[in-house]
């Protein structure tokens, strides 16, 4: 059983709050945890599965059922399947306000659950689970594998890469055919399919709307209700351009990225680490990998985001501290890496407080005064 590293900050949260939602993409792992918690709560716990017929039948009568149950941790898996219970949680809670009240499991972003965020505002804490991170499972393999596998359980852990790629297409036509009909949205499956495969193509790039609507020869309102879907479905992220007034036309698009790399390489037909490294795709591969680990390193840390001037001035990520902070990050898949122009510039604007470039793998050391090198792995071990 591999621990997931978001499980303690869970716990506390739970000896605070009345409820705490933990959502993610499906298959990623939110009912196990959730089982894993059951078994250290300390109370009793009811567990419903809402994509079980036994257990919607149960809240057919909601108030009813849940009012016999007040002295429980109530789980609710699927959440997603009945938004109409959110505003009847939140009037159980006041009635009886008292930590571990309630544990929701939702395979889409609070936004996307209608109500959710509003009816139990101030009540709830939420957590992303997101497929395995690297140091989740550094134990048992390399990055390698790892950043070609992705991080999906049953992906990642699959026996062969066989088993992987198969795992992924089944995923993905789940995903398309019955996973957003629960939620009640409505797609065009092939339509949606080819903007995704096409996402696969333009991972790493800048969001371009008409670009997407001219090739797929569909409205740009339709291309912008999907990546909406995409990204409250937590398979894609719109890393945004950090921006202020400094004098520099910058550019104002967010880059769109597959978040999980596993998902990634299945839509660009690579199922083999000999075929990755001739991909024309490996470096923005690597570097949308690396910003996801970051991304998870850094949760409730700081923000991040990319830069980028009208004239070609780039950094790949700034990462901005809670404490003021800001890091420059340049990524590289390459072992003896050359910082781009485009990034000494972007320095000389931005005037970061430390400048790192990431690469593979390798103990850090000093390129230059300022700027350091180090493996991937080593960055997420720093105390920045």
């Amino acid at each position: 059983m591999i621990t997931r590293k978001i499980a303690e900050q869970i716990k506390k949260s739970l000896a605070f709050f009345p409820a705490v939602g933990i959502v993610g993409p499906r298959q990623v792992g939110k009912t196990t945890l959730s089982m894993q918690l059951q078994g250290q709560l300390s109370k009793d716990s009811l567990y419903l599965d809402l994509e079980l017929d036994s257990d919607r039948f149960k809240l057919s009568r909601a108030e009813w059922f849940l009012s016999q149950h007040t002295d429980k941790c109530v789980i609710i898996d699927e959440v997603q399947r009945m938004p109409e219970l959110f505003p009847l949680l939140r009037a159980l809670i006041d009635q009886k306000r008292e930590p571990a009240r309630f544990i929701l499991l939702g395979s889409a972003s609070p936004d996307m659950i209608r109500h959710s965020s509003e009816s139990l505002a101030g009540r709830i804490a939420y957590f992303e689970l997101m497929p395995f991170g690297y140091p989740e499972v550094a134990d048992s393999m390399t990055t390698t594998d790892h950043w070609l596998k992705g991080g999906f359980p049953d992906a990642c852990l699959a026996p062969s890469l066989e088993y992987t790629w198969e795992w992924h297409r089944q995923f993905v036509r789940s995903f398309i055919e019955r996973d957003l009909g629960v939620l009640g949205i409505e797609v065009n499956p092939v339509l949606f399919e080819r903007l995704l495969r096409m996402l696969g193509h333009v991972h790493g790039g800048q969001q371009n709307i008409s670009e997407l609507s001219n090739s797929l020869g569909v409205s740009a309102a339709t291309i912008s209700r999907y990546l909406d879907i995409l990204e409250g479905s937590f398979l894609i992220n719109r890393l945004q351009p950090w921006f202020a007034n400094i004098g520099k036309r910058l550019v104002k698009s967010p880059k769109i990225y597959i978040r999980d790399s596993g998902l990634l390489h299945y839509l660009l037909f690579v199922q083999s680490f000999e075929q990755l490294q001739v991909t024309p795709r490996i470096g923005a591969s690597w570097e949308g990998y690396v910003i996801e680990e970051i991304r998870r390193a850094t949760a409730g840390r700081g923000q991040l985001f990319y830069y980028r001037t009208q004239g070609g001035a780039e950094m790949d990520l700034l990462w901005e501290t809670n404490a003021g902070k800001k890091i420059g990050i340049e990524i590289k898949y390459a072992v003896q890496p050359t910082p781009s122009r485009g990034f000494y510039q972007s320095a000389a604007d931005l005037q970061p407080d430390a400048q790192y470039i990431i690469v593979p793998e390798g103990e850090m050391w000093s390129y230059s005064e300022g700027i350091s090198v180090v493996g991937l792995e080593g960055f997420l071990m720093l105390d920045v």
